[in-house]
């Protein structure tokens, strides 16, 4: 039994259709050419154009009662370059949020015990650090990626984005507890744990 086309694979297959012909299909064409040229189920096309287009990695415009689609080369590239430089100001901007946050997780542990509240800040902590560093090899093989992997790329910083703002509720968990606890305003708070006065998820 061959083994199951992932969507991802299916994706990549349909843009190496295009991209290999420079041709203008219609959907009735792509579902016979799918499954003789790159074993995509032909039940499954028109999902996979779909979701193409949604990703404007194809074109779609409709002439008469037909949809037509392209994708060229040419605009893959381009695609691929503004993706990345979008990525690359994410990463960026990610790892300085990250860089404060440890400072101020750092000075607030000084002179304090050690409470499972606080390892369970600093363990999620390590975990954001390890997606960023993910990140940052995976950009080092970018431009070698096809389109289909750049999406994935994005998906990818948009968790990382997801786990800052995580750490920054964390934060204000934090400055909440010190505030009840010793009766410590926030604004005191920061200033003497160099906690940024704007601080706010991204």
């Amino acid at each position: 039994m061959a083994p199951r086309v992932t969507i991802e694979e299916k994706r990549k297959r349909m843009l190496e259709i295009f991209h290999e012909s420079s041709q203008v299909y219609t959907l009735k064409e792509l579902e016979k050419i799918g499954p003789k040229q790159k074993g995509i189920v032909s039940q499954t096309v028109k999902d996979v154009v779909q979701a193409l287009v949604d990703d404007n990695l194809c074109h779609c415009e409709k002439i008469g009662s037909a949809n037509y689609y392209w994708s060229f080369p040419s605009e893959s590239a381009i695609h691929r370059k503004t993706r990345k430089e979008k990525l690359q100001k994410e990463i960026h901007t990610l790892e300085h949020k990250q860089a404060e946050l440890r400072a101020a997780v750092e000075q607030a542990q000084l002179g304090r015990e050690q409470t499972e509240e606080r390892k369970g800040l600093v363990e999620e902590l390590a975990e954001v650090e390890a997606v960023w560093a993910k990140q940052r090899e995976e950009m080092k093989v970018f431009g070698e990626c096809d389109p289909v992997v750049m999406a994935e790329r994005k998906r990818a910083a948009v968790v990382a984005k997801d786990a800052a703002n995580r750490w920054t509720d964390n934060v204000f968990i934090m400055q909440a507890w010190v505030r009840d606890k010793f009766n410590m305003d926030v604004a005191d708070f920061n200033k003497h744990f160099g906690v940024p006065g704007d601080l706010d998820n991204l």
